[in-house]
């Protein structure tokens, strides 16, 4: 596995740091959840913030996991819709930058946008208006969308259109791919438990899921119950679990590893993302299951240290600094 291509909503991050969680309980939102909303809510809700510190960045799922990959060196692609202005320029322009290949659809509504609240504690939930996003259909993914790559990944939070989703995996398989998918939030799974598990059986050969989302996904409470569940479906298993890591599933193969040790914990968003983008780093690597597990470790440790998934150059300079130790087996969880 040497190139991976991946789908999803293409969108733009607002973070904004909370200074107390009274606006979730004040719009009834789930803490660490991801909501579906439209223009006038996201809207409402972004005057409720409004003074408190923010950022932006480009985001989205797949869109986070391909750039954190794009920068550990791997060869990379994207396929997405935006609208027809300024945000979306940006965000096809920022994949031109960092030599992701872009398969960018232009739709008729404004790009979408993600508002990220973060919570003290780090938690992050996010409120998503998928604006032209939305409007990327399966009758525009073709075979040959596929031709060169190795794996299509594929982010959870594409489930509000089943079609498409399983329009990209059947096309993925068609043209010989390894298809991977990130469950992308509890509610998520929930919402599309069936859909979720018939995809997977059919289609997918890696699954990645928290322990809230496996524990849904399998009505397995216990993790080694659930990743075992899981396995059964696909050819390799991710469920992490907290702040005890991750168990790995591979065949009779079972791994656990560790987490590293984030000098502060400051916010969750993309940690999920940045996990799987050093997984499958790894595997382009032919790595270990344990170097896998450990790269993803580091990279979700390192981005939750900052505000957003925009590392600074030494970040990455460290992160690419670890990789090289984990490649000679003296650096593993």
């Amino acid at each position: 596995m040497k190139r991976i291509v991946g789908i999803g909503n293409a969108l733009t991050d607002m973070l904004v740091n909370l200074s107390n969680d009274d606006v979730l309980g004040q719009y009834d939102l789930a803490k660490g959840s991801m909501n579906l909303v439209d223009a006038a809510l996201q809207t409402s809700i972004s005057k409720s913030v409004a003074g408190l510190p923010y950022s932006l960045s480009l985001g989205g799922s797949a869109g986070n996991t391909i750039r954190a990959m794009a920068s550990m060196g791997c060869q990379t692609g994207f396929i997405g819709e935006v609208g027809k202005d300024t945000t979306g320029d940006f965000f096809e322009q920022a994949l031109k930058n960092l030599n992701i290949e872009p398969h960018i659809f232009r739709g008729t509504h404004r790009s979408g946008k993600c508002v990220s609240l973060i919570s003290p504690d780090g938690e992050r939930t996010m409120l998503t208006h998928l604006g032209a996003a939305l409007e990327l259909a399966p009758e525009m993914i073709e075979g040959s969308m596929f031709e060169g790559y190795d794996c299509l990944y594929i982010e959870g939070y594409l489930v509000q259109n089943h079609a498409l989703i399983t329009k990209a995996a059947a096309e993925a398989k068609k043209m010989g791919l390894k298809v991977a998918i990130d469950l992308a939030s509890f509610n998520v799974v929930e919402e599309n438990l069936e859909f979720l598990r018939g995809l997977v059986r059919d289609y997918v050969d890696i699954v990645f899921a928290n322990k809230d989302e496996a524990t849904m996904f399998s009505s397995e409470h216990e993790p080694l119950n659930a990743l075992q569940y899981i396995s059964e479906m696909c050819e390799l298993a991710v469920v992490k679990i907290g702040t005890g890591g991750a168990i790995i599933k591979q065949g009779s193969e079972v791994v656990h590893v560790g987490i590293m040790a984030a000098a502060k914990r400051v916010d969750t968003t993309g940690a999920g993302d940045f996990y799987a983008a050093g997984f499958l780093a790894g595997m382009c690597e032919g790595l270990s299951l344990r170097q896998c597990g450990t790269f993803g470790a580091i990279a979700a440790g390192k981005v939750i240290e900052i505000v957003g998934t925009t590392l600074s150059k030494e970040a990455w300079s460290d992160m690419l600094k670890l990789f090289k130790r984990v490649r000679a087996e003296k650096y593993m969880f």
